[in-house]
């Protein structure tokens, strides 16, 4: 399809720079698909109301590091300021990272990651540019491995904040625990599963009054969520792979909900990829630990999910081309412009919809 049927234009005014609080204080538009789309102004408080018992809610639990890092070059000559952005961990010691300004660096080249205005117990954290791809990215060989490594970048590192807000404010302490989930456990992602932002304890309780089931699943969520779409067609992009992991029990838990005749609720376009690629043809979700790079636009056929609780999209991106998939694209779009029109916010801090599937 082309990209640019994906493209809407969004008032920079309209992108959440905080989160609201408490944060199931967030609108929920609901969104149920038909010749005449029904659009419901809701709030996320409102979530278990929308539930049936026996339906079943799919979270990511995975935790986002502070993955943004800020040194210089050192070892040849001036010591330019460099940016790093960890997006993919190779081993112990070695990370994938978009680096700026990237022409600074050519192979070989130490980067020592500072630690002005933090309180550091480990030495001084120097990176060995491995290798030098495409677009920014790098491969950066620390000094440090393991949990020791893991630490230092803890120490130094800022979270790593979407382009659209980074560019608008620096990252601070309020956003080690704004942009995390009350779900976040398993280390490795570097962008937040944005949905599961909306839910705290009193909105877990009510739900579990309701007698609405919590599973978790781990998807690792990479840099690459925010790259934009830069092909004319979308069958021309590629995705960039990510680990996730579908545990036994979540999976038997799932398929004995739907067995009942009871829903599964996707918390998120990345809990929902990851069910999508742990499940076959014949909607069994199946234990899955692994990399994927399924890459959802309008046509595809859906497996796992009945329902979809997502935040909105950035234009001309693979998140909202997966939304147009789920509930249709003419329906999307006539969304987004309500969205638009009510005063919703937008992007990670913003607010969510609950989708139907097209019919």
């Amino acid at each position: 399809m082309r990209t640019d049927l994906f493209d809407y234009d969004l008032p920079p005014d309209r992108i959440a720079l905080r989160p609201v609080s408490p944060r199931d204080a967030a609108k929920l538009l609901v969104v149920m698909p038909g010749a005449a789309p029904q659009l419901q102004d809701r709030s996320v408080r409102d979530l278990p109301d929308l539930l049936e018992p026996g339906d079943a809610i799919v979270v990511n639990d995975t935790k986002v590091i502070p993955a943004r890092l800020t040194g210089r070059r050192i070892g040849r000559g001036e010591e330019p300021r460099i940016e790093a952005n960890l997006h993919k961990r190779i081993d112990g010691s070695r990370w994938r990272a978009f680096v700026r300004p990237a022409k600074r660096l050519v192979a070989g080249d130490i980067v020592r990651f500072g630690d002005e205005g933090k309180v550091c117990f480990l030495g001084q954290l120097d990176a060995t540019v491995e290798e030098k791809g495409e677009g920014g990215e790098v491969t950066l060989s620390f000094a440090f491995h393991g949990g020791v490594l893991d630490q230092a970048i803890a120490e130094r590192g800022d979270m790593p904040l979407p382009p659209y807000i980074a560019s608008k404010r620096p990252a601070d302490d309020a956003d080690r625990g704004d942009y995390q989930t009350l779900f976040a456990k398993d280390e490795g992602s570097v962008a937040a599963p944005t949905a599961g932002l909306h839910f705290t304890e009193d909105l877990l309780a009510r739900l579990v009054t309701r007698g609405v089931a919590l599973h978790r699943v781990t998807l690792h969520v990479g840099a690459g969520t925010f790259l934009p779409v830069k092909a004319d067609d979308t069958s021309d992009h590629v995705m960039h792979a990510e680990w996730g992991e579908v545990s036994a029990e979540t999976a038997e838990g799932l398929n004995r909900a739907r067995s009942a005749g009871n829903r599964v609720i996707a918390v998120g376009s990345t809990a929902l990829r990851l069910l999508e690629s742990a499940t076959g043809e014949d909607r069994i979700i199946k234990p899955f630990a692994g990399e994927t790079s399924i890459f959802i636009t309008p046509g595809y056929r859906f497996r796992a999910a009945d329902l979809l609780m997502t935040n909105f999209h950035l234009p001309r991106s693979t998140l909202f081309m997966l939304v147009s998939a789920f509930s249709g694209l003419d329906t999307m779009k006539r969304a987004y412009a309500h969205a638009l029109a009510g005063g919703y916010r937008f992007y990670s801090y913003g607010d969510a919809c609950l989708l139907h599937p097209a019919l």
